[in-house]
């Protein structure tokens, strides 16, 4: 007797859903559950059988008991279009007398012809796309604040392209800090070179004063035996004037 009604074993879940991955193998397991007091056997099916590998493919669930089957898609060299998978799967359930063992369980207990009440349960496959990475998301810093960092830094090429950027500025700041510091030597050497120029000019002034000081204060001497008035006046004025010089 040939039964699509009566739920022999309770399926879960009803979509085998397989995070896809080219060229690696992806397994996911589905739950029966027999509720029942009597001895369930039962059957898997695809419609892709050289691409599933499904173990076990066929067995015995006991009264009030959970079995788990493992599916496992074989590696695939690439992806279907659009990520759908048309493979369908098919499990079949009768009911086994007590005692039954799991080499007993053959495909024609689940036929039309063999007379028993065969439930049965179709499962759609699913595949899951692998998540994308994520993209760099540029955000313009509010005034006043830092850049925000982006949801990329995480990533080693960008930091490294990032690092490597970085580097960069700080080789050509640096460089600019030399150059500059040697421009600031070469304005300071002037400099240097202009107020030593300048103070010897003045020593050599220094030195003519004096010896004008000096020969104005032998003239006087012969000419008076002593300092007039207008000498010490003269000489107070060339002090006064030798001390200005000095202090530039």
């Amino acid at each position: 007797m040939w039964s699509h009604s009566k739920d022999l074993l309770e399926i879960e879940p009803l979509e085998l859903r397989f995070p896809f991955e080219t060229k690696k193998q992806i397994s996911c397991s589905m739950q029966l559950t027999n509720r029942t007091d009597d001895y369930i056997g039962f059957k898997v099916k695809t419609t892709s059988p050289k691409k599933y590998c499904v173990r076990p493919n066929s067995g015995i669930v006991p009264p009030r008991s959970t079995s788990d089957v493992i599916v496992t898609m074989q590696a695939q060299k690439e992806a279907p279009p659009d990520m759908q998978c048309k493979d369908k799967f098919l499990v079949q359930s009768v009911v086994v007398a007590e005692g039954t063992l799991v080499k007993d369980i053959t495909g024609d207990m689940f036929t039309k012809e063999s007379a028993n009440v065969v439930d049965e349960v179709k499962l759609k496959v699913v595949y899951i796309p692998p998540p994308k990475p994520p993209s760099p998301v540029h955000e313009e810093s509010e005034e006043g604040s830092s850049p925000r960092p982006s949801l990329s830094d995480g990533i080693n090429l960008n930091y490294q392209e990032t690092t490597r950027e970085s580097d960069e500025s700080l080789l050509f700041s640096a460089v600019k800090t030399h150059i500059d510091q040697k421009d600031y030597t070469s304005e300071t050497s002037a400099l240097i070179s202009k107020l030593t120029e300048e103070r010897n000019s003045a020593i050599q002034q220094n030195n003519k004063l004096r010896e004008e000081l000096d020969l104005t204060r032998r003239e006087a001497n012969k000419q008076n035996g002593g300092f007039s008035f207008v000498v010490v006046v003269a000489i107070a004025l060339l002090g006064m004037l030798l001390g200005y010089i000095m202090k530039r």
